[in-house]
C-alpha cells in the first residue's frame, strides 16, 4: 500500500516516536509546579519551545502550543481583531485559504465585522498589489497561507508582509504546509501550523504573536501558554512535535529536492498517460511534494476508491466526494476544472517504484471511471447538424452534465450552440473549465425555470 495524501497527514516520524514515548515518563507531571516532577516537566516543555522557536525564526516567548493548528487559527485570529478593535473591524483573506480561516472569517462577519476576499490567479496565486489594494484604515487583520493545502502553491507571503506592515496591519501565515521545509520569509507578524503535517503527533499546533503585536486572548482567561492556549499542556505530544519538526528540516533541503523530482515526474507524464487531464498549480512556485490534477468525465469519488483498490491512498479537491456536494473553493476560486480532482502528496521516504506504479495504474483507473459513466472517446462526427441543441441534465450530479455536453457538441455545426440545463453546483465552474480545455466557447449562464442555462458555442 503506498499513501499518498502526507498533506492531509504525515506518517508519524521515526524521531517523534522515539521522543514521545521518552517523554511520557519524565513529561507527566505538572510544568508550573515547584517541585522536582514539574520542574522535569517545565526542562521539556522549555527544550521544546527552544526548538520550536529556532525552527519558525522566532523569539521562545512569542510561541505559545495549542491543541490542534485549527485552534491555533482560530485563536490567532480572534485574538489579533479582538486586540485592533479600535482601529475597525476589517478582515482581509484571500479567496484559497484554508477552511479553518475561512470558517473564521464567517464567524467574523456574523457578529458584524467585515471581510474581503482577495482573488487568485489560474495558478492559485494573489497577486501581492491586489493584496495591498485591499487593506483599508479600518482593517484590523490580514491572512494569507504561506502554500496552498490543495495545489501546492506558494504565495508570495514577503510582498504582501510588506505591504501589510507598510499599512500598519498585522498580517497571520498559516503555515500548516510549508513549514516542515523551511521558514517563511517576510516581516509577518502571526504564525499558525499544526504538527501532524510534518510527522509530529496528532492534537498537537503552534500559534506565534511577534512582540509589539497588539493580541488580546478570547475565552476563559487562562495562565498556562501565555494566556493564549487554555488547559494543561500535552507535554509528550509538543516535546515529539518540536523533535520531529528539527528532524524534518535538517533532512528537508535532501528530501525536498528528491521528492520534487517525482512530483515533477508526474506533473509531466500524467497529461500524456490520460486523455483530457489539466494540471493544476504552479509549476515552479510550489511545494516539492504535492501534485494535483484534474480529470474529465470522471467521478471523483469512484477514482479514488478503485485507486484505493488498487494500493494507493489518494485526496481530492473534487466536488464529487462523499463529503460534500459543492466544489473546492480552491479549484472554484482559480476557475479550473474540478470534477476528476486528484491530490497526490508524497511523505517522506517515497520510492520512485511506487510513483512508476501509480503512473502505471492511473490511466486504467480513469479510463474505467469514464466507461461506467458513459464519457466520449472521440468528438462524435458532424452532418447536417442543428443549428442549436438544448441538453436537460436537471438532477444529475458531476461530472455528469459535462459529459453530456462532451456528447453532443459534434452534433452542432462551427457556431452553434448547446444549452445544458444542470441543478449541480459543480457544473458552474466544469462547465467553464470544459470549455477551456476543449477551446470552446462558453458564452454565459441565465436562470432557468429549473437550474441553471448553461451556453456554449462550438469553436471547432
Amino acid at each position: 500500500m503506498s499513501y499518498f495524501d502526507a498533506a492531509s497527514s504525515a506518517p508519524l516520524h521515526p524521531v517523534a516516536r522515539q521522543a514521545l514515548q521518552a517523554s511520557l515518563d519524565e513529561g507527566w507531571a505538572d510544568p508550573a509546579r515547584l517541585y522536582r516532577e514539574g520542574r522535569r516537566a517545565r526542562l521539556l516543555l522549555d527544550a521544546a519551545r527552544e526548538a520550536a522557536a529556532e525552527a519558525v525564526g522566532c523569539r521562545p516567548d512569542e510561541l505559545s502550543f495549542t491543541s490542534s493548528g485549527t485552534r491555533a487559527v482560530h485563536s490567532g485570529i480572534a485574538g489579533a481583531l479582538a486586540g485592533r478593535r479600535r482601529v475597525g473591524r476589517h478582515l482581509v483573506v484571500s479567496a484559497v485559504e484554508h477552511s479553518s480561516v475561512l470558517h473564521a472569517a464567517a464567524a467574523h462577519e456574523a457578529d458584524g465585522g467585515t471581510v474581503t476576499e482577495v482573488g487568485v490567479d489560474r495558478a492559485g496565486a494573489v497577486d501581492p498589489e491586489a493584496y495591498a489594494g485591499a487593506l483599508r484604515p479600518d482593517t484590523a487583520l490580514a491572512c494569507l497561507q504561506s502554500a496552498n493545502h490543495e495545489v501546492g502553491t506558494e504565495q508570495p507571503v514577503a510582498e504582501v508582509a510588506s505591504a501589510c506592515r507598510a499599512a500598519g496591519v498585522p498580517l497571520l501565515v498559516d503555515a500548516a504546509q510549508s513549514l516542515p521545509w523551511g521558514p517563511v520569509d517576510g516581516d509577518w507578524s502571526l504564525l499558525a501550523a499544526s504538527a501532524h503535517k510534518w510527522g509530529g503527533p496528532a492534537g498537537t499546533g503552534l500559534l506565534v504573536v511577534r512582540k509589539g503585536v497588539r493580541f488580546a486572548a478570547q475565552g476563559p482567561a487562562d495562565e498556562r501558554e501565555s494566556g493564549r492556549a487554555a488547559g494543561f499542556e500535552n507535554i509528550p505530544a509538543v516535546v515529539a512535535a518540536a523533535a520531529s519538526l528539527r528532524a524534518v528540516r535538517a533532512e528537508a533541503a535532501a528530501e525536498g529536492a528528491r521528492l520534487r523530482e517525482l512530483t515533477e515526474r508526474i506533473r509531466a507524464r500524467v497529461p500524456g498517460l490520460v486523455p483530457d487531464v489539466e494540471v493544476v498549480g504552479d509549476p515552479v512556485r510550489r511545494l516539492p511534494h504535492l501534485v494535483t490534477f484534474s480529470c474529465l468525465y470522471v467521478d471523483g469519488e469512484t477514482v479514488l476508491h478503485e485507486l484505493d483498490r488498487a494500493g494507493f491512498s489518494v485526496s481530492s479537491g473534487s466536488s464529487c466526494t462523499s463529503s460534500t456536494l459543492t466544489p473546492s473553493h480552491v479549484l472554484k476560486a482559480m476557475g479550473v476544472l474540478s470534477e476528476g480532482n486528484v491530490r497526490v502528496s508524497l511523505p517522506r521516504g517515497t520510492q520512485e517504484a511506487e510513483v512508476e506504479r501509480f503512473l502505471e495504474v492511473l490511466p486504467g483507473v480513469v479510463a474505467g471511471v469514464r466507461e461506467q459513466l458513459g464519457a466520449p472517446v472521440a468528438a462524435p462526427p458532424c452532418a447536417q447538424s442543428p443549428a442549436s441543441l438544448v441538453v436537460d441534465a436537471l438532477g444529475k450530479r458531476c461530472p455528469l452534465p459535462v459529459i453530456e455536453l462532451a456528447k453532443v457538441i459534434g452534433d452542432v455545426p462551427v457556431g452553434g450552440t448547446v444549452t445544458v440545463l444542470a441543478d449541480d453546483e459543480a457544473a458552474r465552474l466544469d462547465i467553464p473549465a470544459w470549455c477551456e480545455m476543449r477551446e470552446q466557447e462558453y458564452v454565459g449562464e441565465r436562470p432557468a425555470d429549473h437550474g441553471t442555462a448553461y451556453v456554449v458555442r462550438r469553436s471547432s
